[in-house]
């Protein structure tokens, strides 16, 4: 069994090998930032915050109500301190406790990701519901695309950001979520008339030497006029103000419109990121009574084992930028059910 740079596995008959050798780390990359994984990993966690989180040796259990996978999922950073199935039971009853599914996030594609994690949870039924990718580029080129003068930078979503925002109905959780971050920036363009939702909207986290973009979203009205680089500009501008100089996005696998502007900007694939979702607990058979006066006990599920979860698939669609990608990857709405944060949109994800 191989794994793809992209977490897919491949099975391989013995027989067809014939050599095999271990692949070395890639070479960093030029004209961007080099970066390794366990520090974006920091980085890109410490950017969308759960309310709630706690400690399994290297892993941090992370709860939000279920508003996105990311702050809904177990970060394995290194040793959990038990044995995997133990961990992972430990895992489903944390999360079960909140009635909640249980997910875990991991990485694949460079070095110190964890394919070997991926093909043990899979080897135990886990499902990947989720696939993107975290890019990486400099900062600086970001900020030169577009003037941004007409956009408007905050340190709070307020009522006229969230009116654009794609996830309705935000409650104190989703808030926040969306306000954590070592320092947050809102960014929104005003729409065309009074009272009417901004045109475009953005956020930044900055956080040392990294600006992370996500939550990017236009009006379906006013796409292909350049306001997700507008947008995007401003806060780039702001995030090498307090000293930043390399930035990262998230982005859809599948999303070719937001992957060519991405690369445009000069931005490239660091390393791919999935959520593997908690297979749901069969329930045995009931037994026939083994006497007249005495039954085999009722089945029932294992302690701390969430529900099947509800929820519709991966985010939907924000806006699209129509000079290129208008929206970044969204995550999903604040409820018990299962947490969503892939959209089909063109953006950096949150």
């Amino acid at each position: 069994m191989i794994t793809r740079r992209d977490g897919e596995r491949v099975r391989i008959p013995q027989s067809a090998l014939v050599a095999g050798k271990v692949v070395p780390a890639a070479p960093a990359r030029r004209g961007g930032p080099a970066a390794t994984y366990p520090e974006l990993a920091r980085i890109s966690a410490r950017a969308w915050r759960p309310v709630e989180s706690e400690r399994l040796g290297e892993w941090e259990l992370r709860a939000a109500g279920g508003f996105t996978r990311r702050a809904n999922s177990v970060l394995p950073s290194g040793d959990p301190g038990l044995p995997l199935d133990a961990a992972l039971a430990a895992v489903r009853r944390w999360y079960g406790e909140r009635g909640l599914p249980a997910y875990v996030q991991t990485a694949t594609g460079a070095e110190g990701t964890q394919e070997m994690l991926c093909a043990e949870l899979e080897r135990r039924g886990w499902v990947r519901e989720v696939t993107a990718e975290l890019w990486t580029g400099a900062l600086a080129p970001v900020a030169d695309r577009a003037g941004g003068a007409d956009v408007v930078l905050s340190r709070a979503a307020d009522e006229a950001w969230l009116a654009r925002y794609r996830r309705k109905g935000v409650g104190e959780v989703a808030l926040r979520v969306l306000g954590s971050g070592p320092s947050v920036w809102f960014a929104s363009v005003p729409g065309a008339g009074e009272g009417e939702p901004p045109a475009a909207i953005g956020r930044c986290v900055v956080d040392g030497r990294w600006a992370g973009f996500a939550a990017v979203e236009v009006d379906p009205g006013r796409r292909r006029q350049g306001l997700a680089t507008e947008v995007m500009a401003a806060l780039a501008r702001r995030a090498l103000e307090e000293g930043a100089s390399a930035a990262w996005l998230q982005v859809e696998t599948d999303n070719d419109s937001a992957r060519a502007l991405y690369r445009a900007l000069g931005f490239t694939p660091h390393h791919a990121y999935h959520h593997y979702r908690a297979p749901e607990e069969q329930t045995p058979p009931e037994r026939p009574p083994a006497s007249a006066d005495r039954l085999s006990p009722l089945p029932r599920n294992a302690p701390g084992t969430a529900s099947p979860a509800e929820g519709p698939s991966e985010a939907g669609s924000p806006a699209r930028d129509a000079s290129a990608a208008g929206s970044l990857p969204q995550e999903a709405p604040e409820t018990g059910s299962r947490p969503q944060d892939t959209p089909a949109t063109p953006g950096p994800g949150e």
